[in-house]
């Protein structure tokens, strides 16, 4: 093979490289920081987007009486159940956590911590999760804290996006 030849194939091999890397999502990362989310994240056009809807916590405690918080758990235990739930649709899907991109995260205020929001108990659920070794993949996020949500007994509410690969 001639020099030119051997030219021409590296730079198509060099531009196809180039446009599988431009189909991959890109998530960037906020610059000096460890905190667990990403600053954006880009999705190219060529990538389906799933959509789920919010996401409540399961009952962890039978025998407490129903819609109370002692049924569902604190905002840690709701937000681990929510997680499970979550990973439970994306994998009938065909997805994984590390394929979600955007989080929105509704918190309700908890009355062991004076009506504040236990960002703290979140986050112990959340990093669970996303920004481990097996699951590096950070996604976008908003945490919210709201008045209410649809059950007395809920603290935790989460909605996803994901992207299919």
């Amino acid at each position: 093979m001639n020099k030119f030849a051997l030219l021409a194939a590296g730079a198509v091999s060099l531009l196809f490289a180039n446009q599988a890397n431009a189909e991959d999502v890109i998530r960037h990362l906020n610059e000096g920081s460890t905190f667990p989310i990403a600053k954006a994240v880009e999705v190219p056009a060529s990538k389906a987007t799933v959509y789920l809807s919010g996401a409540v916590p399961s009952v962890i405690d039978e025998k407490a009486e129903k819609n109370t918080i002692a049924a569902y758990g604190d905002t840690k235990a709701q937000t681990e159940t929510v997680f499970q739930s979550i990973d439970k649709s994306l994998k009938s899907m065909g997805l994984e956590m590390g394929d979600v991109v955007k989080m929105q995260v509704f918190l309700v205020g908890d009355p062991e911590k004076d009506g504040k929001m236990d960002f703290a108990g979140f986050m112990d659920g959340y990093t669970q999760f996303f920004g481990t070794e097996e699951q590096p993949n950070l996604p976008s996020r908003s945490v919210m804290q709201v008045e209410a949500l649809a059950s007395p007994a809920w603290l935790v509410e989460i909605e996803v996006t994901a992207v299919r690969k």
